[in-house]
C-alpha cells in the first residue's frame, strides 16, 4: 500500500475527478460510509445505546463528517454534530452533504463562539472532522478552541483522514492537535501518521478506500510502501505437512566474545523461534562453554580465536567458509567485539561470501571505510544499521525528515546492489531496485540492548528458509515490531527486555496461521 504525501495526494485526487471524471460528490460518499462502517465494526458494539458527537470544519474533511454522521445516525446510533459555520462558507461538497444531514433531522449545531461548545458533552464517541490532510500551520480561532475541546472529553476520538493539527508530511504539528484513538486515512496513508509524534496522536491507523482506481495511484511514481499485515501473510514462506528439519532452513550466526555472548544467543532462539530448522551459532572458543550453557536447541561452534581473549582470530576464516557451505544463510556481526582480528576477518568474509548473509552490529562497523568490500560482495547481503552505525559507514548523518530519510537509503541500497534495514522509528527497508518500506509496528520499549540481536536472527531464519532478501528483511521488521508490541502491551514499554520480544514471536505467528 502506498504511503503519500499530501501534494500527491492532492494530485491523484484531481486525476481522479478531472481526469477519471469520478465525481467529488462520490468519492466524498464512500469516505464517509466507509469510516462509518469502520467506526460501527471498531467502536460501537450496540448503535442504539452508543452517543457519537461530529465535530466538522469548514471543508471537506467537514464534508466526510456529515457523511460519518448520516451512516452512523442511520445504523441508530444518537448522533449530534457541531460545525464551524456560517452555513454558506462551507466548501460546496460539504455543503451538498450537509443539507442531506439536515434533511434527515440530525441535531446540526453552528459552533460560532467558544461559548457554544456544550459545557457537559454526554459522549461515546467523537469524530474529528475538522481539518484534513490538505492542513498545515497552527490551527486558530474556533478551530484551535473546537480542537482543545474534543481533547479534553472522556471519549474515544476517531479522526477522520488524520487528527486535526496535524501535518500530514512530517507528522508534526503546531498548536493545537486532536490526539485521537483511531485514525481513518482516505485511499492512501499518509507519511505524518507514521512518523514522532504523529504516530502517537493518530491512535489505531486503518486505511478506507474511497473508490479511486488502481491504475490511478500506480500513474505516479510512488517510491514507498507500507508494510502491512495482508503483505507480510503473503511474504511467509508455507511450511510443507511433510516436511523435516532440513527442509525448513539451516542458519549460521557467527556471533559473541567475552561479556557479549548473550547476542549471539538471543540471535539463535530468535531464528529458531522464527521458523528455521537447525541454528549453529559459531563463536570464540573461549567463550563456547558459556553460551552452550545458555542453549539447548541452538547448536554452537567453537572457532579459533585471539590467545584465549575470547574474540574471533582470522585464521579461523577456513573453518567458517566451510560451515558457511553447509548452511542456508548467514548472520555475521552481533556481540562480535572490534578486536581488529575480527575486524579483518569479517571483511574477508564477506568479500567472498557464496551464501546471503545478515550484517549487523560490529559486522557494521567492520565494513565502515570499506564500502567497496560490500559491493562488490559476490551473494546478497542485508544491512540493518541504526543511524549511528549508518553515519559510520557512510560518514554520512541520517536526516530527521522522513522522505529525505527514504531518498537516503533508497540511495545507498541501488549503489551498493543489496537490502538496507534502517532502524528508526519508523524502520525503513530499501532494495537495490530503488523501492523502499515502511514500517508500521514497533514501539519505544524495544529500544533496549538486545533488540536488534533478535532481528539478526529473525531476518536470517526468513532467509535460510529461502525467502528473497528483500521480502525476508519487509517480513522480518513487522514481526520483529510486531512481537515488541506484544510484549508492550503485555509488560509496558518501560519493562520490556529483549527477550521478551523472542518469548512473543508464538503469538505473532499465531496470527498468520
Amino acid at each position: 500500500m502506498k504511503l503519500v504525501t499530501s501534494a500527491t495526494m492532492r494530485q491523484i485526487d484531481h486525476e481522479a475527478i478531472d481526469g477519471r471524471e469520478i465525481p467529488s460528490e462520490k468519492l466524498m460518499e464512500s469516505a464517509g460510509r466507509g469510516i462509518a462502517e469502520c467506526i460501527l465494526h471498531d467502536l460501537i458494539t450496540k448503535p442504539s445505546s452508543a452517543k457519537v458527537n461530529v465535530f466538522c470544519g469548514k471543508g471537506n474533511n467537514g464534508g466526510d463528517g456529515y457523511v460519518v454522521a448520516r451512516y452512523l445516525h442511520k445504523a441508530g446510533a444518537d448522533v449530534s454534530v457541531y460545525f464551524l459555520g456560517p452555513i454558506d462558507k462551507l466548501s460546496e461538497d460539504a455543503r451538498l452533504n450537509f443539507d442531506r444531514a439536515a434533511g434527515l433531522g440530525l441535531d446540526l449545531n453552528e459552533i460560532a463562539s467558544a461559548e457554544n461548545l456544550p459545557e457537559n458533552l454526554e459522549s461515546d464517541i467523537i469524530v474529528d472532522a475538522v481539518f484534513g490532510t490538505g492542513f498545515a500551520g497552527a490551527p486558530r480561532g474556533l478551530s484551535a478552541d473546537m480542537i482543545a475541546y474534543v481533547n479534553r472529553q472522556d471519549a474515544l476520538v476517531a479522526s477522520v483522514d488524520l487528527p486535526s493539527g496535524l501535518n500530514a508530511d512530517t507528522g508534526e504539528f503546531e498548536g493545537e492537535v486532536v490526539e485521537a484513538d483511531y485514525s481513518y486515512p482516505l485511499a492512501l496513508p499518509k507519511f505524518g501518521l507514521f512518523v514522532t509524534p504523529g504516530r502517537e496522536l493518530a491512535g489505531n491507523v486503518e486505511v478506507v478506500p474511497i473508490g479511486i482506481p488502481d491504475d490511478v495511484v500506480e500513474s505516479f511514481p510512488l517510491k514507498c510502501d507500507l508494510i502491512t499485515e495482508d503483505l507480510v501473510s503473503d511474504l511467509l514462506p508455507l511450511r510443507r505437512p511433510d516436511g523435516h528439519k532440513g527442509d525448513f532452513g539451516r542458519l549460521l550466526v557467527i556471533a559473541g566474545s567475552t561479556g557479549m555472548t548473550g547476542a549471539a544467543a538471543m540471535a539463535g532462539e530468535s531464528a529458531l523461534r522464527s521458523g528455521c530448522g537447525l541454528c549453529r551459532v559459531a563463536c570464540p572458543a573461549t567463550t563456547q562453554p558459556v553460551l552452550a550453557g545458555k542453549l539447548t536447541e541452538v547448536m554452537t561452534h567453537p572457532l579459533p580465536d585471539v590467545a584465549k581473549k575470547g574474540v574471533l582470530a582470522l585464521r579461523g576464516i577456513g573453518e567458517i567458509r566451510k560451515l558457511a557451505s553447509e548452511n542456508n544463510a548467514l548472520v555475521i556481526g552481533p556481540g562480535i567485539g572490534q578486536h581488529h582480528e575480527t575486524q579483518e576477518l569479517i571483511r574477508r568474509l564477506v568479500s567472498n561470501l557464496q551464501r546471503p548473509a545478515i550484517i549487523d552490529a560490529d559486522g557494521l562497523n567492520a565494513l565502515a571505510g570499506h564500502l567497496d568490500i560490500v559491493k562488490g560482495c559476490p551473494s546478497p547481503l542485508v544491512l540493518t544499521p541504526h543511524p549511528g552505525e549508518f553515519q559510520r559507514l557512510t560518514e554520512t548523518a541520517v536526516p530527521d525528515n522522513i522522505e529525505k530519510r527514504i531518498d537516503v537509503a533508497i540511495e545507498f541500497a541501488s549503489q551498493h546492489d543489496l537490502v538496507l534495514i534502517l532502524k528508526g522509528s519508523p524502520t525503513l527497508v530499501a532494495g537495490p531496485d530503488g523501492f523502499c518500506f515502511l514500517n508500521p509496528t514497533g514501539n519505544n520499549g524495544m529500544a533496549t540492548g538486545g533488540s536488534g540481536d533478535v532481528l539478526s536472527g529473525i531476518i536470517g531464519s526468513f532467509l535460510a528458509q529461502g525467502m528473497r532478501p528483500i521480502d525476508a528483511a519487509v517480513t522480518g521488521v513487522y514481526v520483529h515490531g510486531l512481537a515488541g508490541d506484544f510484549a508492550a502491551e503485555e509488560l509496558t514499554p518501560r519493562a520490556m527486555i529483549a527477550g521478551d520480544m523472542i518469548d512473543c514471536l508464538p503469538q505473532v505467528f499465531e496470527m498468520f496461521e
